[in-house]
């Protein structure tokens, strides 16, 4: 009989000594410093050969260990550097994320504790730090003190949440007469999320927007209004603060006041746009932002944290947990003061990771006056790519500054809307091509039409400077 390892003695391999650990560590830094500090002058976007490379990377679960220098090699070497390059100034291109590095030294120090806070008896002062952050951004919102929230992987899971709180709050246990009323330009997470929430499609209305790319809020409530006489229940409505396509914002004020007349829970998808309200500029474009009865935020837009780390916010946070909260006899008390959060009351999660770190760390580091004066540089940075823009001729401002995304396109007369749509599919490539930055294109009515969407905390004007001579020169020669 083969002897097994509670013959044997113990195993500790997993358990490195310190010398290891702290080598692991400073090879890791050195690789990561090195990328970081030449990201000025990388490419911003190189998927070439990319299936190749995947494909060679198919392999059977390893029996034996590879040394880590060469797993290095291998990420820094071969893999990182063969993708859109989210980190480069020059990344101008959907909504950036940051990836601030004071994150990553957060998530060092969380994964390495590897403290649970989903619970707050297992963690009471972790706990607490993640609802600091929270009531920070309540606060940054306007919410009042007895809202609530939770972090999560990002917008499309803070969308799901949300609408999964408006149904048990609003709707009988058979909801499918419900309906849900969001623009034609609503990000894609909320129709998931209303889909895996069990709604059937027909429920969903999709209104007309405004040549500003606003929801038509006159035609919402036309809707409404023939909703109900046909027998169907309204009960949410979904604005955008900072949609994904031009950067538009909705009118929040107008729609506070009809779902406030019409008895709706009103959800604001403010994921891009949401912490542009640190700004004088952010506070008047989503003024009404505070009255709505939910909001998602991602900080991996603009707060610039690593992907990952989204929030919702409720604002009356009772509502929140009771339509989470499920008990269990294996779970621990939980806590009656409403100044105690088990987070696991208001989410879908249990086990989950200790997010807050992320957030409280490079706040507590440098206060938020960075944060604000970043984001009103990238509007600034907007309306002065904008500007520039205008003065290229031929070129068409689709979708003006409501915040830092600028639409354009290049029009031709007489060329079909065909041919116009070819020009600027040539036009994106020729930008790209010269790896300096690197923008991605949207279809409006069937319009081709290039964005830039200025968000990085790496990005100043020399890289918008940049971005400009690239367009020109692009123009120049098509």
């Amino acid at each position: 009989m083969e002897s097994g390892p509670w013959q044997s003695g113990e195993v500790r391999e997993l358990e490195l000594p310190s010398e290891v650990m702290r080598s692991m560590v400073d090879q890791a830094m050195d690789r990561i410093v090195k990328h970081i500090e030449s990201l000025p002058g990388q490419p911003v976007s190189d998927v070439s050969g990319g299936e190749a490379l995947a494909r060679s990377l198919v392999e059977a679960m390893p029996e034996q260990g590879t040394p880590f220098a060469d797993l290095l090699d291998l990420l820094f070497e071969r893999l990182i550097p063969k993708t859109f390059n989210t980190a480069s100034p020059g990344y101008i291109a959907y909504i950036p994320g940051g990836g601030l590095f004071h994150a990553a030294v957060a998530d060092l120090i969380a994964d390495a504790v590897n403290r649970y806070t989903g619970v707050w008896m297992a963690a009471p002062a972790l706990a607490q730090l993640e609802a600091n952050v929270l009531r920070w951004f309540a606060d940054i919102i306007g919410y009042p003190p007895q809202a609530r929230g939770i972090l999560t992987t990002g917008g499309s899971m803070a969308n799901s949440t949300a609408l999964v709180t408006a149904r048990r709050s609003r709707l009988p246990e058979n909801f499918l007469s419900g309906a849900i009323y969001l623009s034609d330009q609503v990000h894609h997470s909320v129709i998931k999320a209303a889909l895996l929430a069990g709604f059937p499609e027909r429920n969903l209305r999709l209104i007309p927007v405004s040549p500003d790319f606003r929801i038509r809020t006159d035609l919402l409530h036309e809707k409404i209004v023939a909703d109900r006489r046909d027998g169907l229940t309204p009960f949410l409505i979904v604005a955008s603060a900072g949609t994904t396509n031009t950067g538009a914002v909705d009118d929040l004020e107008g729609l506070a006041d009809l779902a406030a007349v019409e008895k709706l829970w009103l959800h604001v998808d403010a994921a891009y746009g949401g912490f542009f309200m640190l700004t004088e500029r952010g506070r008047k474009a989503m003024r009404g932002l505070d009255r709505a009865d939910s909001v998602t935020l991602d900080p991996h837009k603009a707060l610039f944290l690593p992907y990952g780390t989204g929030s919702l916010l409720v604002r009356d946070g009772e509502t929140l947990r009771r339509s989470h909260t499920v008990h269990a006899e294996y779970l621990p008390p939980m806590q009656e003061d409403p100044d105690l959060v088990d987070f696991c009351l208001y989410s879908p999660e249990l086990s989950r990771s200790f997010r807050g770190l992320r957030v409280w760390l490079p706040f507590k580091l440098h206060g938020v006056g960075p944060f604000r004066r970043i984001l009103d540089e990238k509007l600034d940075l907007a309306e002065w790519a904008a500007a520039e823009l205008r003065k290229i001729p031929g070129m068409e401002i689709v979708a003006n500054p409501q915040l830092s995304l600028v639409a354009f396109r290049l029009a031709r007369k007489g060329l079909s809307e065909h041919k116009v749509n070819d020009l600027n599919e040539r036009l994106l490539e020729k930008v790209n091509a010269r790896q300096r930055v690197f923008l991605t294109a949207t279809s409006l009515a069937g319009r081709f039409v290039l964005r830039i969407c200025v968000l990085s905390f790496r990005t100043h004007l020399d890289r918008m400077q940049a971005a400009l001579e690239d367009i020109r020169s692009a123009t120049d020669s098509l």
